[in-house]
């Protein structure tokens, strides 16, 4: 048996607390919620929780669920799906609280928006509610606020949320029900001979660019999202299962040792809590352009960004605000937060640390991003 194989048993045996994430091309049709899927889901979820396992829920389905009631085919603009979302939502929420409720579980809903995770205080409530509710063997299920999100409604962030939860509850496992069996050498569509990867190593090192290309029709992700989401939560030490929403007890035949879907492993080496709420919980609020060296004192040295390495600074933002930071290419090498001001970062890129205190009357850092503060390879 291959290597990964024999650590993907080992996952699925010791996974006391697990993140699945249900998307709306699974969930719906054209004519609204799809209620075979919806329990067809609960039974899966409930024989995990039977295990002893603890599951957190994260679903998306509110808009699509909204636009069959009102019968709207097409939303014009972002306050109409927003609209659907709020008609939508307390649909979603009654179909789960009835399949689950057949299995004697209670569900829990939580709307949340990136903005409860970015603020310190906020994040850790969440992280004790859902704690709590994980305590009490209830389900919580958590969407986005998509009646008041704004960029979050427009890009369809479900995937990223999940993610962010992983690191928010601990979890040991991420699953990831698409629509698809799961991730394609190629786009099945144009090539039917396509074949469905067992397993995707070195996530961190993939072009996924390349690999994924076009969104889904009920969904507002596709692959390329779902993929930026595995990343990320390799980089906490937690793999991924990406796998069909719509095959029969799916989940069941997974943990029963069943290869289904793509595999993610997680990476050697994982990133701290802290470093991963740094790099995602809030949007990079300016970029710093950085030369060939500093580049590969980064990339290959471990070393902090020092000022002498930035050739051009972008964007409004102020000291501790998070900043990506980008080669000369216009790669991303990573985010971290910034020990200056954009104002000040201008006055003292390209010069040596000595000189700032020339510069600015003061040097409080040596550095303008430290390797404390920074996140490589940010699954952006």
């Amino acid at each position: 048996m291959e290597d990964w194989k024999i650590k993907k048993t080992e996952v699925l045996d010791k996974a006391k607390r697990i993140v699945v994430k249900v998307g709306s091309a699974v969930l719906t049709t054209g004519s609204g919620l799809d209620q075979n899927v919806v329990k067809s889901l609960a039974k899966d979820i409930a024989a995990l929780v039977k295990q002893g396992r603890e599951v957190l829920l994260v679903t998306s389905g509110a808009v699509a669920a909204g636009r069959a009631v009102i019968r709207q085919n097409d939303l014009d603009g972002l306050p109409d799906r927003q609209a659907a979302s709020a008609i939508g939502q307390s649909r979603l929420m009654h179909a789960y609280d009835q399949a689950f409720g057949d299995y004697g579980i209670v569900t829990a809903q939580l709307l949340l928006t990136r903005d409860d995770l970015e603020g310190r205080e906020r994040y850790l409530n969440v992280r004790n509610t859902l704690r709590t509710l994980l305590s009490w063997h209830c389900l919580p299920v958590v969407n986005e606020n998509d009646t008041v999100a704004v960029q979050e409604l427009v890009y369809g962030d479900n995937d990223c949320l999940s993610s962010l939860l992983v690191g928010v509850v601990g979890a040991d496992l991420f699953v990831n029900l698409t629509s698809a069996k799961g991730v394609y050498t190629e786009n099945p569509e144009e090539n039917p001979g396509a074949s469905c990867h067992p397993c995707l190593e070195g996530i961190g090192s993939l072009d996924l660019e390349t690999m994924c290309r076009g969104k889904t029709v009920s969904g507002t992700g596709g692959m390329h999202s779902k993929l930026l989401a595995a990343r990320r939560a390799a980089q906490l030490g937690v793999p991924t299962l990406i796998v069909s929403g719509r095959e029969h007890d799916r989940m069941s035949r997974v943990f029963a040792g069943e290869d289904l879907g793509t595999w993610v492993p997680a990476d050697a080496r994982a990133i701290s809590r802290r470093k991963f709420w740094l790099a995602y919980t809030s949007e990079p609020k300016g970029e710093l352009w950085i030369d060939t060296g500093a580049a590969q004192a980064l990339r290959q040295g471990g070393k902090s960004l020092l000022p002498a390495g930035i050739v051009r600074v972008e964007g409004e933002f102020e000291k501790g605000a998070i900043v990506r930071i980008l080669d000369f290419q216009g790669q991303t090498v990573g985010v971290g937060l910034a020990n200056y001001d954009c104002a000040e970062m201008k006055k003292i890129m390209g010069l040596k640390s000595a000189k700032i205190e020339q510069v600015l009357g003061q040097a409080p850092y040596p550095e303008a991003v430290h390797r404390d503060n920074m996140v490589l390879d940010a699954a952006l």
